[in-house]
């Protein structure tokens, strides 16, 4: 077969087992990561051979290239400014020690134990304190998670990445390569301010120019969510034609979104994070392939030390850290054990390889090794515990989308919930999805509408609800008047 067939017969291969696999993925928790990069074992070198990718493949940068745009828009179109900024001084100390002093220990460590010259040390101590959004989503969707620590670690993996990233570049900077007769200066510029204007200047413009259709001809809802996936690669290709980052222009592009245009994000959410999410477990595809066990080969004493204090370096920093927040202790004992390194990692380390870095194709294979380590340590327990799930608070008692007036406080009657009481949950961190299920000719005459609510027609609503795929563990709150 050509290269072509293949690649098409492997993109569907991946939806097929992501979608016949999503029932068992959710009832067991099984790690979808492990179960990609399997597949790709089974296609590649060591199986079938059909498909192998080499650190230097243009087919794998741009491969990478997607996902880490795909990582960076998703973590950013997913934030919730309002859980950002009742979580202020936890997003503080999950970004601040929990993310920079983790990187900080992981490059002392790479630096010690595998004599990395100190910018490559830097790249794979950032590279490896990112935690990885694509294997925490099998916790997060999980009801028996108490709402601080599903805040928490929603909030470090979709921000992290925005501290680690900078750092990354800057050290590509320093180390030379591609780039390195572009004054440094320039680069930072670049990096700081070409990068992040560009990525709010595509959000802007393209959340009004949607408004603007929105308001004389309409736009089908499901096209909303591709319509914010072509912002995300619009930003990166503006951004790179001035010389700045694309990847934070990706960033900056999906939270402009979120400032302006909460029903934008909540088509993202509906439709788009799916297609994102399959191209990610098609990257892990090709990672399988052949390139994620080159971890296995570079197994010694030293990687497997550097290895253990990548993992549990974190847990140290946030067992410290986090030690006078008022925290239940099992939702402590998640934050601090759940800080899974996955496809966010394995892409930043790929960064300085494809930018020419001198030394940055010895970065890969520990990273590699970190990974597959923490699929087995992270996604095993995950496993283990996925089938009772672990003893929980109060706040993180009951179901969502079937009880939910029953699970939130005794204050909530079982058929109705008052504003404030719908304030009260999303003050607490709740994952609240409004739903607008008013009759057609109220709905389309009344000037009144719920801020991001979701149309679902009275006589449809079940299968707009179905098609919709809505949350079955979140709060689903349905405004009828």
């Amino acid at each position: 077969m050509t290269p072509f067939v293949v690649s098409l017969a492997l993109v569907g291969l991946v939806i097929v087992v992501a979608a016949l696999f999503s029932g068992l993925v959710d009832r067991f928790r099984v790690p979808q990561v492990a179960m990609f990069l399997t597949l790709g074992a089974a296609l590649g070198p060591f199986g079938l051979g059909l498909v192998d990718f080499g650190l230097t493949s243009p087919v794998l940068e741009g491969i990478a290239t997607i996902g880490l745009v795909l990582v960076l828009f998703s973590d950013a179109i997913s934030l919730d400014p309002r859980a950002v900024r009742n979580h202020a001084r936890l997003a503080v100390l999950v970004l601040g020690p929990g993310t920079v002093l983790t990187a900080g220990i992981i490059t002392l460590a790479a630096w010690g134990l595998l004599g990395l010259a100190p910018p490559l040390a830097v790249m794979l101590g950032a590279a490896l304190a990112s935690t990885d959004p694509v294997m925490m989503r099998g916790l997060l969707r999980s009801e028996s998670v108490p709402a601080a620590a599903r805040q928490a670690l929603k909030l470090e993996s979709g921000l992290n990445d925005l501290v680690l990233l900078p750092i990354v570049l800057l050290a590509m900077a320093l180390a030379g390569g591609a780039a390195s007769a572009t004054p440094l200066g320039r680069q930072a510029v670049g990096l700081l301010v070409f990068g992040p204007g560009a990525g709010v200047l595509v959000g802007f413009v393209g959340v009004a120019l949607l408004e603007g259709v929105r308001k004389r001809v309409g736009v089908r809802r499901d096209y909303e969510s591709i319509y914010a996936l072509g912002l995300a690669f619009t930003a990166f290709a503006a951004a790179e034609a001035v010389h700045g980052s694309g990847f934070l222009a990706a960033f900056a592009a999906g939270l402009t979104i979120v400032a302006f245009d909460a029903e934008l994000c909540d088509c993202f959410v509906d439709y788009g994070q799916a297609t994102a999410e399959m191209f990610l477990l098609f990257t892990f595809v090709a990672f399988g392939a052949s390139l994620v066990w080159t971890g296995l080969d570079a197994l010694t004493w030293r990687t497997l030390t550097f290895v253990m204090v990548a993992l549990f370096g974190r847990s140290l920093v946030l067992a410290v850290a986090l030690r006078r927040e008022p925290l239940d202790p099992h939702s402590r004992r998640l934050i601090v054990w759940y800080g899974p390194r996955g496809l966010s990692s394995l892409l930043l380390v790929l960064l300085p390889v494809f930018a020419g870095v001198p030394g940055a194709a010895a970065l890969f294979p520990p990273a590699a090794l970190a990974v597959l380590a923490s699929i087995v340590l992270h996604g095993g327990a995950l496993m283990l515990g996925g089938r009772t799930g672990p003893p929980i608070g109060d706040e993180g008692r009951g179901t969502r989308a079937e009880s939910a007036p029953q699970a939130a406080a005794p204050t909530l009657s079982r058929e109705r919930i008052t504003l404030d009481e719908l304030k009260q949950l999303q003050t607490r961190g709740e994952r609240v999805v409004l739903l607008d299920v008013r009759k057609e000719s109220a709905w389309g005459e009344s000037l009144v509408k719920a801020l991001g609510a979701i149309r679902l027609p009275p006589d449809s609503a079940r299968t707009r609800a179905a098609e919709l795929a809505l949350p079955r563990h979140e709060w689903l709150v349905a405004y009828c008047a």
